[in-house]
């Protein structure tokens, strides 16, 4: 019967009308702790996202590996309850966890029912407060990740990935190596590695928090002490910002394979840089557009080279990079790479058309209401805004922002941020003709 009941509810919060019109409070518990709220009371439902700052990027030198391995632990028992109890618990009142941890931070995702949410939350606090890192869970959770480290030491994108992020973040820090570390640094890993990886990392002063659903900001308040009040203060130092530079030419990786893959990609730009939206647009034209953008429109359907090819900024905290990806057969890679580069020399020097900026802006301002599709994906909007610093009313504006953009703000930063000579191609595969080579 819970489960009907259950199963009813998210489907209701699922059918919330997309809309961007989120009335969005910021509460103050009584403990100290901000969190975002929306305040939803005809749904018995409550969505929660807590995101702690810094993520795989607190590793400890020679500890690669640590937080992701910690991270998949944390629902593997916690206080009184083994990993088989804990399941139990969490499926007994119909609650739903998720655990996951990036480069910039590691995300904890609930949703319950607002009848069990004392039982729901004391759960999930055990688990972030009080872990037990069992010997058994620990050596099942790692052979896990070892097995997926031997799988991705065999697959072409990863292997391009590494070698990408290698080249532009450096070996020394944490974005040039693996969030999941290597099978030696894995093997290596202590229990007391594990405990000091959680110390470093959930801490309450670094912490981000979105709530949706049926709870007042009183209840909140409460709620949000009760489940991270008795997590510390002050963790590992934050990483370093990262100068990215690369220089322009083609990095190949030989691998038996009948189709290669490259990362490609040069400096980008961050999140509160003011010609932030002007590049987004840019690149939507350019190469996150699906069918209608031009790498597609050159590279798959004028000439077949390829099933798919991307273009996208990638901010993270502590460096910006834009990249983009494509994959075709070893004696076609090399003209694929060579379109890319065309286009985006093209884009460099010409920017694009008044009929590609407006369909730009019709496309992603339309698109920005359909992402406020249920309460899970919107306390996920929450806390993306307050990791990036934007400001409470920003849903609101966003869609001004995108369409202030002018034909002379694309044609500037054009210019600025593509840089056609210092594009690097990382190749993995076969490829006919092609090199490392040091220029473009």
């Amino acid at each position: 019967m819970m489960m009907r009941i259950t199963a009813a509810v998210f489907a209701m919060a699922l059918a919330i009308p997309a809309t961007a019109d989120v009335d969005i409070q910021e509460i103050t518990s009584p403990g100290g702790l901000t969190s975002w709220l929306v305040e939803e009371p005809a749904i018995p439902f409550i969505a929660l996202e807590v995101r702690f700052k810094g993520g795989g990027s607190l590793d400890l030198p020679g500890k690669r590996g640590a937080i992701s391995l910690m991270t998949s632990l944390l629902e593997e028992g916690a206080a009184d309850l083994d990993a088989r109890g804990f399941a139990r618990a969490k499926e007994g009142m119909a609650a739903s966890f998720g655990y996951s941890v990036s480069d910039d931070g590691l995300t904890v995702t609930a949703r319950f029912l607002t009848e069990n949410s004392d039982d729901a939350v004391d759960l999930l606090r055990n688990s972030l407060v009080a872990p037990r890192f069992d010997e058994e869970a620990v050596e099942r959770v790692r052979q896990q990740l070892l097995s997926n480290i031997r799988s991705d030491d065999k697959d072409p994108d990863t292997l391009a990935r590494r070698a990408f992020d290698v080249m532009a973040y450096g070996a020394e820090h944490p974005y040039g190596s693996s969030i999941d570390g290597t099978a030696e640094s894995i093997t290596g890993l202590t229990r007391d590695d594990l405990i000091t990886a959680h110390r470093n990392l959930l801490v309450k002063d670094r912490v981000d928090i979105g709530v949706v659903g049926d709870i007042d900001p009183e209840a909140l308040g409460a709620m949000l002490d009760k489940l991270l009040g008795d997590l510390p203060t002050g963790g590992a130092a934050l990483p370093s910002k990262v100068d990215v530079s690369i220089k322009g030419g083609v990095t190949v990786v030989p691998y038996d394979t009948p189709q290669s893959v490259a990362i490609f990609g040069h400096s980008g730009i961050d999140r509160d840089d003011d010609d932030f939206f002007a590049a987004f647009l840019l690149n939507h034209v350019l190469g996150a557009g699906g069918f209608e953008s031009r790498l597609m429109t050159e590279v798959r359907e004028k000439r077949g080279l390829t099933y798919g090819v991307y273009s996208y900024l990638a901010p993270k905290d502590f460096a910006a990079t834009y990249q983009g990806s494509v994959a075709s057969q070893n004696d076609r890679i090399g003209e694929a790479i060579t379109v890319i580069g065309d286009e985006w020399r093209k884009i460099a020097t010409d920017g694009v058309t008044a009929k590609e900026l407006a369909d730009a802006k019709l496309f992603l301002t339309g698109a920005y209401p359909l992402r406020f599709d249920g309460n899970s994906n919107i306390a996920s909007i929450l806390v993306g805004m307050q990791s990036q610093d934007l400001p409470i009313d920003y849903i609101a504006t966003r869609n001004d922002k995108v369409n202030a953009v002018t034909m002379e703000d694309v044609t500037r930063v054009a210019k600025r941020i593509y840089q056609p000579e210092n594009l690097h191609f990382v190749v993995v595969g076969k490829p006919v003709g092609l090199s490392t080579s040091a220029g473009n």
